[in-house]
């Protein structure tokens, strides 16, 4: 139990139903759409369309998404991929003679065709009970009338901002100017878009005037989009990848998503004795930061669509793992492995929500940069992710930009599940951070004994290109004994990402974190 004098903050609890999410009107809104009846599904399909104008730089309907669906505590647990692909004329050749070594991030060229709307229709039609129409309504509502901005949003509205181009920097800012805590902030554009999108489906942003829209954006901006490309896409549904961790299933989503990559870490870190480590001392984090840097190696080499990704057996096996905690040395740190990419960025939301019935949905959704490619179109205002900046123009990479290629992608929704019940739908948002964030918030739990609210709340460390970052819940001897391993270490300007979860405990009370390092919380009735 946490110390009631201190600051911090409890879980929550109840019985029918439970939000958890970084916006406190996007929980407020999934727990209403329960209230009326409607499932998981519903809920959390209609809170993560409202983080789009509650969050837009995170987030919003020109962006992908991935999700994990229990349908109940007991039932198979479904992968829904709703991540797009790179337009049919798309070209690392042509981008390389064209002088670029790596995707120009904010240009037509890194925006792949947005797959979000295409899965929530998807999974609206299969899991959902109300009805698309029912869970988008409270989205059109707020992006009509506006929301309040909160403080996180504020302070991350900034550093994107400068991205803006056009008609994005009408619609997105206000006069020119970044909008301040609790200015409305309103998306009325995009609010006529989601009613077309109500009424006719997918097809109301994948053709007509939707697509013409976003197409003349996106033409004039220089990309190779085409009708042909918005008209194709769909997502796909399959089966997560599984890990065992100390009796735990731990459940995540296929390339080319990196989950995998939590799953090698946490196979690399299971040769440690993490139990007999102070959780918040400067070992565990050098391990920690170890595993990441071969980890992350492999991924960079590696990660990619599935169609294109020869060594998804090689990252998942107990022998790769074993090779690779072998070259830790637990008093030294290991030379920098292969910088990631700076295309790989921090930006998303994350939203979980569990129903009365236990169906619980596992659900991360971006437009990846601060406000993504900072392109938008001028009748709808839908602003661009920029998801091609994942991919890799280096010739032969298994990540390689081609048409109709997935890129690798930052965003991983997960599950715990423990005896054969799925007990826990959570994520970590961060961007690259993720794996590690997740082998983190797995470790607290299961090595540590962490309660759920504790495990969300305790700082955080990350390796990320060449530098040890430690968030200020760190002190100084923990900070000293770290760069007398060799490492660089420096505080993040930012917090490293942000997660929230929901315990499904066994007597069927819910208990949901939601962290502090956003602006959200869970709520339940």
């Amino acid at each position: 139990m946490r110390d009631f004098q201190c600051p911090g903050r409890s879980a929550v609890y109840a019985t029918n139903g439970m939000c958890a999410t970084s916006h406190p009107l996007a929980a407020q809104v999934a727990v209403d759409i329960l209230k009326q009846g409607g499932n998981a599904m519903d809920a959390a399909i209609a809170g993560a369309v409202l983080l789009g104008v509650a969050e837009p730089q995170m987030t919003g309907i020109g962006g992908d998404c991935f999700a994990l669906i229990a349908p109940s505590s007991s039932a198979e647990v479904v992968a829904v991929n709703g991540s797009g692909r790179a337009p049919a004329g798309a070209s690392a050749r042509a981008l390389r003679e064209a002088g670029h070594s790596m995707m120009p991030v904010h240009s037509a060229h890194a925006v792949t065709i947005p797959g979000a709307i295409d899965a929530f229709c998807t999974m609206s039609d299969k899991w959902g009970k109300l009805g698309l129409a029912d869970s988008l309504a409270p989205a059109i509502h707020y992006m009509e009338h506006g929301v309040p901005v909160a403080p996180r949003v504020a302070f991350d509205w900034g550093p994107g901002s400068a991205k803006l181009q056009g008609t994005a920097c009408v619609d997105f800012l206000q006069g020119g100017l970044c909008p301040q805590i609790g200015d409305l902030f309103a998306l009325p554009k995009q609010a006529q878009l989601l009613r077309n999108i109500a009424k006719d489906g997918r097809d109301a942003f994948y053709s007509g005037e939707a697509a013409e829209d976003m197409l003349a954006a996106l033409n004039a901006a220089g990309g190779l989009h085409c009708a042909e490309d918005f008209a194709n896409t769909a997502c796909s549904i399959s089966t997560p990848i599984c890990g065992l961790y100390k009796g735990r299933d731990l459940l995540e989503h296929p390339p080319n998503g990196q989950g995998i990559i939590a799953h090698l870490m946490l196979n690399i870190l299971s040769h440690f004795d993490l139990p007999s480590l102070d959780p918040l001392g400067a070992m565990r984090v050098h391990i920690e930061a170890e595993a990441a840097k071969l980890a992350y190696d492999a991924r960079n080499r590696f990660l990619a669509d599935p169609d294109w990704m020869p060594r998804l057996d090689h990252l998942l096996s107990a022998q790769t793992a074993a090779s690779l905690a072998a070259l830790i040395d637990p008093n030294r740190a290991l030379p920098n492995a292969p910088a990631t990419s700076e295309a790989v960025h921090k930006d998303t939301i994350y939203i979980t929500v569990v129903d009365r019935d236990r169906m619980a949905v596992s659900l991360i959704y971006s437009i990846f940069h601060g406000f993504g490619s900072g392109i938008a179109s001028e009748k709808f205002s839908v602003l661009f992710q920029n998801r091609g900046a994942g991919f890799s123009l280096t010739e032969g990479h298994p990540n390689e930009l081609k048409g109709g290629k997935r890129p690798m992608h930052t965003i991983i929704p997960a599950m715990l599940r423990d005896h054969g019940r799925v007990t826990m739908p959570f994520g970590v948002m961060g961007g690259q951070y993720q794996p590690n964030g997740h082998a983190r918030f797995v470790t607290n739990l299961t090595d540590y004994s962490m309660d759920l609210q504790t495990a969300v709340d305790a700082p955080r460390s990350f390796f990320d290109n060449g530098y040890l970052k430690l968030e200020r819940g760190y002190g100084d001897t923990v900070r000293a004994e770290l760069t007398a391993k060799g490492h660089d270490v420096i505080t993040p300007d930012s917090p490293l990402g942000g997660g929230q979860a929901i315990h499904i405990r066994d007597n069927g009370v819910l208990e949901g974190a939601s962290d502090p390092r956003k602006d959200g919380c869970a709520l339940g009735y």
